[in-house]
């Protein structure tokens, strides 16, 4: 079975090093980094190629990211999130000028960079104007029906908590993809229950056994070590 389609993202950045650690870490969440590292050719690509999001540095060889920005903004409306060394105001006010979607300090964590990339994403992303559509999962005999809250594995109703449901929920909307802890406690923030960083242990190890999973050897519910989780069909892993 095919590996769920990772998200193309493009770094322009002339910190061969920097833009290498990025795509490793990124890449686990779902994102799919390609690197270039001088203005004329990043900003030919950036605004050439279908990309979901570009993430450019100010400082760059041959044309610096204001400029490249304003090329890209001639060609394309590819979500644009500015980074740099420098925080002076005046560069964060240009850059937005120019059109860029986010401005960030080079200093941020790589996870308030992936917050903030997640942030463009969801604000950038095209809204439909059709009636949405019943929100339902299938993941190898699993079934999830979001909208009935209802999950059906092997012909079996599953009976499971309000917290269960939702992290199976936040789960499947991923396949295939890893959700650090955090993205799943910000996913399920605000209902009607308290949930904690460290609970969701707790809650993952509840639902594997409902889902009849070894926790040594889980068919569905994958643990990626200080990372998070990532749900996928058993057929799906042994392909992998």
């Amino acid at each position: 079975m095919d590996e769920p389609k990772l998200i193309p993202i493009l770094i322009v950045d002339d910190d061969r090093k920097f833009a290498s650690l990025m795509a490793a870490y990124l890449r686990p969440f779902g994102y799919e980094v390609t690197a270039e590292h001088a203005g004329n050719e990043g900003a030919r690509r950036a605004a050439s190629e279908p990309w979901a999001a570009v993430i450019l540095d100010v400082m760059l060889p041959e044309a610096d990211g204001f400029e490249v920005l304003r090329r890209i903004r001639r060609e394309s409306e590819v979500p644009v999130l500015m980074l740099t060394a420098r925080g002076d105001e005046m560069d964060r006010v240009v850059g937005l000028e120019l059109g860029a979607d986010d401005y960030v300090p080079k200093t941020s964590s790589p996870r308030e960079l992936l917050a903030r990339l997640r942030a463009v994403l969801r604000r950038t992303a095209p809204r439909e104007s059709t009636a949405p559509q019943a929100e339902l999962y299938t993941i190898g005999e699993l079934h999830v029906n979001v909208d009935a809250r209802t999950a059906v594995l092997a012909a079996t109703p599953l009976a499971l908590t309000p917290v269960e449901f939702d992290l199976l929920a936040c789960l499947s909307r991923a396949r295939g993809r890893v959700k650090s802890r955090d993205d799943l406690l910000d996913e399920i923030r605000g209902r009607q229950y308290e949930v904690f960083d460290r609970s969701i242990d707790m809650h993952i190890s509840s639902l594997r056994r409902k889902l009849g999973d070894d926790p040594r050897s889980p068919r569905y519910i994958r643990t990626f070590r200080t990372i998070g989780y990532s749900l996928r069909a058993p057929e799906e892993e042994s392909a992998a």
